[in-house]
């Protein structure tokens, strides 16, 4: 999800107005209530002009805009729960490192150890002009500059060791000086000295979330990553993605076990399968769904898809400096598909790895017979614009998730605290 709109046009929606950010501490409470592991809040750092040339269609669809910060919303939902963990998109291109590692530090104490970071780059031109550049520097540059970055971070979260905090009243110690260290960084694109100015948190470190599809984002995801978040065409691609991932994991001398693939879907539920199915279609059909779902991949991809007829064939094979891999899912190029296709094919292209449309017991056995082909780990439920409304969540907790209980397939209570050893359980 973001912190953005709520699902405000349909008839069970809630406004469109959740900026005091109330909904969105429901919706965590909700999803604690329902054992989930983690809820991430995605982010992006512009208003987008990319469809049709122009901010109109974004603002009035309210698609990708607007978006309030996440950081302040991730404490806010934090402090509002005791066990789920909470993750927010902060940008490299945004946060000098030593800035954001100290944010990040604050988080992970405020929320006692649930605290995650969603590691992005920032992939729009438009977005680096809000930070002093005319442009994106190239895709290779921003991963050569990244790893750098994560390097620094590394070292400002290790600058406090494990129990300089002494708290010694009779001898007047509150922290153990030489427990904290300088970190003296100087690279090619970053210098800092260091050490941070916040203690040690629960995690040490917050857990790393990342989405890498191209080639170099899975060496980066795969050396890094926590929990890597994908979206595939169908199981075969989902299997292959996650073997993919666990073999560059263990080239890299990582256990692949330690890092949880987490694979979008987005169930549309019923009482009855053909209940669902006509939801299902209705979503699909309605009159804003194809001009939301353009805007949103415009504004990812740094392509204008306005400018392709909506029932025809992409022209060629397409290419940015922005989301590739995303770029490349959506395209699905030499598939035949037009435009349209495109776009209506699994639930918006973007979010659902696997359709799941049926009744929760459906759904739920469904996910365990495809998660029992890919190998693990698990799902991240979203929705095709990241739009979520009260019913929706009613449907996944109290519908989708007893049935999954009820199999195994997910927790019936939190037995850590965590987010990191959570997330490790499954």
């Amino acid at each position: 999800m973001n912190f953005t709109p709520d699902e405000w046009r349909d008839p069970f929606g809630q406004g469109g107005s959740p900026w005091d950010g109330q909904f969105y501490i429901e919706m965590a409470q909700t999803l604690e209530r329902a054992c989930f592991d983690y809820i991430m809040i995605e982010d992006k750092l512009m208003v987008s002009e990319t469809y049709g040339g122009s901010r109109e269609r974004g603002l009035r669809g309210g698609v990708m805009v607007p978006k309030h910060d996440p950081a302040p919303l991730a404490v806010a939902m934090g402090m509002a729960t005791k066990h789920l963990g909470v993750v927010a998109t902060m940008s490299t291109l945004a946060y000098p490192p030593f800035l954001l590692a100290r944010l990040c530090s604050t988080v992970d104490s405020l929320t006692k150890g649930r605290f995650g970071w969603n590691v992005v780059t920032s992939a729009e031109d438009l977005s680096a002009q809000n930070f002093g550049l005319d442009k994106l520097p190239a895709r290779e540059l921003r991963y050569e500059m990244a790893e750098e970055y994560m390097e620094v971070m590394g070292k400002l979260f290790e600058s406090w060791e494990e129990g300089a905090v002494v708290l010694d009243r009779e001898a007047g110690m509150y922290a153990d000086h030489t427990k904290v260290h300088p970190i003296n960084h100087e690279g090619k694109f970053f210098k800092v000295r260091g050490p941070l100015n916040t203690v040690r948190s629960p995690q040490g470190r917050p857990v790393y979330v990342q989405a890498g599809a191209s080639p170099r984002g899975r060496d980066f995801a795969a050396k890094h990553a926590d929990s890597i978040v994908s979206v595939a065409s169908g199981v075969g691609e989902m299997k292959a993605f996650r073997a993919d991932i666990r073999g560059r994991a263990a080239a890299l001398g990582r256990d692949p076990d330690q890092i949880k693939v987490l694979f979008c879907v987005t169930p549309t539920l019923g009482e009855t399968t053909a209940d669902a199915r006509e939801t299902h279609e209705r979503r699909l059909n309605a009159p804003y769904f194809i001009d939301d779902m353009l805007a949103s991949v415009s504004a990812i991809t740094d392509i204008d898809f306005a400018q392709f007829p909506i029932d025809q064939n992409l022209p060629a094979r397409l290419i940015t400096n922005g989301e590739q891999g995303s770029l490349d899912k959506f395209q699905q190029w030499g598939s035949g598909k037009t435009l349209r296709q495109l776009v209506v094919d699994g639930a918006g292209g973007l979010c659902s790895s696997v359709e799941l449309v049926g009744t929760p017991a459906e759904v739920a056995c469904r996910m365990g017979e495809v998660m029992d082909e890919v190998g693990g780990d698990g799902f991240l439920i979203t929705t095709p614009v990241l739009r979520v409304g009260r019913r929706y969540l009613t449907e996944v907790a109290d519908g989708l998730v007893p049935e999954l209980q009820r199999r195994g397939l997910t927790r019936t209570e939190y037995r850590h605290q965590l987010l990191r050893d959570n997330l490790q359980e499954f």
